[in-house]
């Protein structure tokens, strides 16, 4: 009996060994000892994600005595340590460089040490844009680095057409001429089995100043096969307040949206929160097949009430999170016109909110409508730190293009944190200007900052072009031997599912080439950078004529594609708002 008794205890007391639970316990704080909240702690046994609470504190159970932790946050080193599940854990986060400034504007290109131009700001009713400041030349032997971040944000182009088909003249910081380059999708071409990107160069004569150089370069994304693309889970953040009671802005949402779900697979989910007086879940998580019924619930929004933002955006990542498919496509769609009015309202606050939100591996889409309180500055912040991208609707034919049309490039991404760094070669450059990639003014004080990068689209096809001045004319005249080529490009980026940054390395070639005889649609991109420094007013194309601008496009577009005769449309329309008001201005003096 005694025996049997033994034998029973020690079973017992296996089982609860096995089952045995224990409660880690311990706090997140930084290098100056201040507590850290909402940093990501993945237990590796259960490969389980936790969050630290206000007071940076966390309490996790778990089955094994001996376990390890992850610690990471946006904007500090993540951490791993090895641990025993009845000690309490002390852990400590060493800042990244990039973090010291992170309540400051993020820089979209920089060359370092160099001093910067500023300009004045306009007022266009209550729309709000920021200050830019473009790029300048930069001498090649003192400053050979210089980087930019890559997005296919394309929101400035629809903007600026917006106000040419009103018959006005621009707002200069509302031209962002690498979005109106990157609209087009220009230049497209697949890269070779494998390949996350392919990338290509061209270097030509300018076209708009005889004694400088056009270095074209040319990044192009894998496209992603739809059919093989893994599930959506879409969250529709719509704004329904007051100042979407317009045919441009509510109305044009919900067509946009119905256009949307038509491409919906079974395999999709979507969920959407609306925001007009208060904040709801209007439509709990649907599949994709019920397609009626999402139709039916976007029909029935109405506008009414102010826009707390702040409380919308919390909603909807919570809503995202808790759907959240594993290695699935996870995104936001905020529709608005931008005006928050209620909450956090600063371009500063909303960023600090979106930067904690988007550690859920959230990605958002920004969808801006309207006119008159049209809030770009905003809307540009949120999808910037939010990994995401940035479009403006003013018409019907646009929401197709985005949502419809150019559906994967617009929400299946394809790598994130793309950051390109560049090194022109002193002996054939002389100096160089990066166009557009422009600051924002705020941000110009501070170039010590590492770099952050944007979100690349499915099928995107990305373009920048830099402006040279050669250290010898003579050597442009034709192929140059020279093993570092005019300068060496490295691409950065990590896939969306990983944080492990790759680079991928290039050599643009000396391989001089006349405009005249380059690619008809590298010819039309110069037009399209031409046709958006006139319209800036930037100082860099005053010598430019609006004739040759449209002699080139003419020269060069496409007549079967709709985006680019429309371009033509532009063109004249621009021509006589900016040639009246030049003749009126004379006239009044």
């Amino acid at each position: 009996m005694p025996q049997r008794l033994l034998y029973i205890l020690c079973f017992i007391f296996s089982a609860s060994v096995l089952n045995a639970q224990y409660y880690i316990r311990g706090q997140v704080r930084n290098e100056k000892n201040q507590p850290l909240q909402n940093v990501k702690i993945l237990l590796h046994s259960a490969r389980t994600m936790y969050y630290s609470g206000t007071g940076g504190g966390f309490g996790i159970t778990t089955r094994e005595l001996n376990d390890s932790l992850s610690f990471s946050l946006d904007g500090f080193e993540t951490k791993t340590i090895k641990i025993r599940s009845d000690q309490w854990q002390d852990v400590n986060l060493k800042m990244l460089p990039s973090n010291v400034n992170r309540n400051r504007p993020k820089l979209i290109s920089v060359t370092r040490n160099l001093n910067q131009t500023s300009k004045f700001r306009w007022y266009v009713n209550n729309e709000t844009y920021f200050q830019l400041v473009e790029n300048e030349y930069v001498q090649a032997d003192k400053y050979p680095n210089t980087g930019f971040s890559l997005n296919v944000n394309k929101a400035s182009y629809s903007n600026v057409r917006r106000f040419l088909n009103m018959g006005s003249a621009v707002p200069p910081d509302a031209v962002r001429t690498e979005e109106l380059l990157n609209y087009f999708n220009i230049h497209r071409r697949e890269p070779e089995n494998g390949e996350v990107f392919r990338i290509e160069s061209q270097l030509s004569s300018c076209p708009w100043d005889d004694e400088k150089q056009l270095l074209f370069l040319n990044i192009n994304a894998k496209k992603l096969d739809l059919d093989k693309v893994p599930p959506g889970n879409f969250v529709f953040l719509i704004d329904v307040s007051g100042s979407m009671d317009m045919p441009n802005r509510l109305p044009l949402l919900q067509a946009a949206f119905q256009l949307f779900i038509k491409n919906l697979r079974p395999i999709d989910t979507v969920s959407i929160v609306t925001y007009g007086g208060t904040v709801g879940i209007w439509l709990q998580p649907t599949g994709g097949a019920e397609k009626e019924k999402i139709s039916q619930s976007i029909e029935e929004l109405s506008a009414s009430g102010d826009t707390p933002g702040e409380a919308a955006i919390i909603t909807a990542y919570q809503l995202a999170e808790h759907t959240f498919i594993k290695d699935g496509i996870n995104r936001v769609i905020l529709a608005t016109d931008g005006d928050f009015n209620v909450g956090q309202t600063s371009e500063k606050a909303l960023e600090e909110l979106i930067t904690k939100e988007k550690q859920s591996g959230v990605f958002l889409t920004c969808l801006g409508v309207g006119m008159g309180n049209f809030k770009d500055s905003k809307l540009e912040t949120l999808a910037k730190r939010g990994n995401g991208n940035y479009a403006y609707l003013d018409d019907i034919g646009e929401a197709e293009k985005v949502l419809v049309k150019e559906l994967t490039q617009t929400f299946y991404a394809v790598a994130d944190d793309v950051f390109m760094n560049m090194q022109f070669n002193p002996k054939l450059v002389k100096q160089y200007r990066l166009i557009g990639f422009d600051n924002k003014r705020d941000a110009i004080s501070d170039s010590t900052i590492d770099m952050e990068g944007g979100e690349i689209g499915s099928g995107s096809s990305v373009m920048a072009i830099f402006e040279i001045i050669p250290s010898d004319p003579k050597l442009f005249t034709g192929d140059v031997l020279d093993k570092d080529g005019v300068a060496k490009l490295s691409l950065r980026y990590s896939m969306c599912a990983d944080t492990v940054h790759r680079i991928r390395e290039y050599i643009c070639p000396a391989k001089f080439t006349e405009f005249k005889d380059i690619d008809k649609e590298l010819q039309f991109a110069a037009a399209v950078t031409m046709f958006g420094l006139k319209v800036k007013q930037s100082k860099y194309i005053k010598d430019a004529d609006w004739q040759d601008i449209e002699t080139i496009a003419t020269e060069s577009y496409n007549p079967n594609d709709y985006l680019q005769s429309e371009f033509l449309q532009l063109i004249t329309k621009a021509q006589k708002i900016y040639k009246g008001k030049k003749g009126k201005k004379k006239k009044d003096e």
